[in-house]
């Protein structure tokens, strides 16, 4: 066990590493998630359309899979990635497709009379997703999206494969050099869960600073609802 642990420069630079992997293929997917998961709102049928040919596409496929096309097909097409590009790309893609379904659940999911009163005062499209629907639905995604990251996080253990040193690299270095297979592969199963942890806990607070945020905001939210429910001139007018 000592080996293992006086390894500890190894372990740090694998842990850097994943944690890298993780916020840039996090990153990746919260911006592919957020555009395909609005699309997947949307009024008109081919832009739904799209929603549907990316989420299928990259959620019916592995990770493993994307990663290596992207890392040995690609260049042989003329396209080369570096091996971090396109960890974070596979990662991210793969992710996006999950939250992009997160994104338009949660947004459909905004009780109704929110989006009947956004019509009555007048709304346009932009106004009603920004002032009332999307931050109605973000407080609802947040809790799996902490869910898909964490998963990105523990996914990042396939680029070992491709030659990048993250946290499964390392314990089978630690564990090839030492032989101490039980000792290595304990440290990186408790270095996995810290980082999850830590994780977890960054999403528990963005929780409860958007639950604050709408919490200033509710009592204007139902006025929304108040005035068209309230003033039939309203809807008319719209």
């Amino acid at each position: 066990m000592a080996d293992v642990l006086d390894s500890y420069n190894q372990w740090l630079d694998g842990a850097w590493l994943t944690i890298q992997l993780t916020l840039f293929g996090g990153a990746v997917a919260l911006v592919l998630a957020l555009i395909f998961g609005l699309a997947g709102t949307s009024r008109h049928a081919w832009v739904r359309v799209l929603n549907r040919v990316y989420v299928e596409f990259f959620r019916g496929n592995a990770t493993l899979v994307l990663l290596y096309w992207f890392f040995y097909a690609l260049p042989l097409v003329g396209l080369r990635f570096t091996t971090m590009f396109a960890a974070v790309l596979a990662l991210g893609l793969n992710v996006g497709a999950y939250g992009a379904e997160v994104v338009r659940g949660s947004i459909n999911a905004v009780p109704k009379a929110q989006f009947e009163a956004t019509v009555a005062l007048n709304f346009s499209p932009y106004q009603r997703m920004r002032r009332v629907l999307l931050p109605q639905g973000f407080a609802l995604m947040l809790p799996p999206f902490g869910n898909l990251i964490i998963e990105l996080m523990k996914g990042t253990a396939i680029v070992s494969l491709v030659g990048l040193v993250d946290l499964t690299r390392v314990s089978k270095n630690i564990q090839g050099s030492t032989g101490e297979t039980v000792a290595a592969f304990t440290v990186v199963l408790v270095l996995y869960f810290v980082i999850a942890q830590v994780l977890q806990l960054f999403v528990r607070y963005a929780e409860r600073r958007v639950d604050r945020m709408l919490g200033r905001k509710l009592p204007s939210e139902p006025s929304l609802g108040t005035i068209a429910a309230g003033a039939p001139g309203a809807g008319v007018g719209s």
